[in-house]
C-alpha cells in the first residue's frame, strides 16, 4: 500500500505550529503586568536613592529587565526543548558595568525575580510580592542613619595642636577609633581617625580646622564622598 501525501503535508510547518503555543492573551497580560511592576520598581528606585549620581538610564532597564525576562520565561515555559537551548545561550551573557551600590544588585534581582514569577503565571506573587518588598524598602532606605562610619584626616603642626584636635573629638562624635598616625620630620602629623556622628552635623570639622597649628581637615565616608 503505497504511502500518499497530500498537498497540506507538503506544505506542513513546525515553526508555524507553535505560533499557537502561547496564548496572545496571556502574553499580554504577562507583559502588562511586567511593564506596571516594572514601572513601581523604577519610581522605588527613584524614591529610596540616597546619591548624587543618579543614573535615568539604570532605572529604565530595571524596567526592561522585567518585561525582557517575562518574555523568556513564557517561551521556556511553552516548550521543553526550547528552555534546553536557552540556558545555554544565557550561560554567556555577563555583565560588564561596575555595580558600585551593593543596593543595585537588589534592584537587579528584584527585576529579574518578578519576570520570572510573571512568566510563570503566579501573578498574585508577583503584585503582592513587589508591593510588600517596596514598602520595605522605602522605609529602611529613607530611615535617617548616623551610624555611618566616616574617616577624619587631620594634619597638625605639632603635639599640642593634636591633643586640642582629640579633645573636640571625642566631646562631638559618639565614636571614635585612631586608624593610622602619621610623623614627618619638620612636616607636622597626620592622623586619621575612623568617627560615627551623633547626628548628621558636620560643623566641629570647621571648628578643628580653625584650631592653631591645624593645617587641613578632611571627613571622607567610605565610599568616597568628602564631606569637609
Amino acid at each position: 500500500m503505497r504511502n500518499q501525501i497530500n498537498f497540506n503535508d507538503i506544505f506542513k510547518s513546525n515553526f508555524l505550529e507553535k505560533v499557537s503555543s502561547v496564548s496572545l492573551l496571556d502574553a499580554a497580560i504577562a507583559f502588562g503586568l511586567a511593564f506596571c511592576i516594572g514601572l513601581f520598581i523604577y519610581f522605588v528606585y527613584k524614591k529610596t536613592y540616597k546619591g548624587v549620581m543618579y543614573s535615568r538610564s539604570f532605572s529604565i532597564s530595571l524596567i526592561a529587565l522585567t518585561m525582557i525576562t517575562t518574555l523568556v520565561i513564557l517561551a521556556v515555559t511553552s516548550n521543553v526543548v526550547l528552555s534546553l537551548g536557552m540556558v545555554g545561550a544565557l550561560s554567556i551573557v555577563r555583565f560588564r558595568s561596575a555595580i558600585k551600590d551593593p543596593m543595585d544588585i537588589a534592584y537587579l534581582f528584584w527585576s529579574i525575580a518578578v519576570g520570572i514569577v510573571l512568566g510563570a503565571g503566579l501573578i498574585p506573587l508577583a503584585v503582592f510580592g513587589s508591593l510588600f518588598i517596596g514598602i520595605i524598602l522605602v522605609l529602611f532606605v529613607n530611615k535617617s542613619n548616623t551610624d555611618n562610619p566616616y574617616i577624619l584626616v587631620v594634619n597638625c603642626e605639632n603635639d599640642k595642636a593634636e591633643s586640642n584636635v582629640m579633645n573636640i573629638v571625642k566631646d562631638k562624635v559618639k565614636k571614635h577609633v585612631v586608624k593610622s598616625k602619621t610623623v614627618t620630620g619638620g612636616k607636622g602629623i597626620e592622623v586619621a581617625i575612623e568617627v560615627r556622628l551623633k547626628s548628621m552635623e558636620t560643623e566641629f570639622v570647621n571648628e578643628i580646622s580653625r584650631q592653631n597649628g591645624v593645617l587641613s581637615a578632611v571627613m571622607v565616608s567610605y565610599n568616597g564622598d568628602y564631606m569637609s
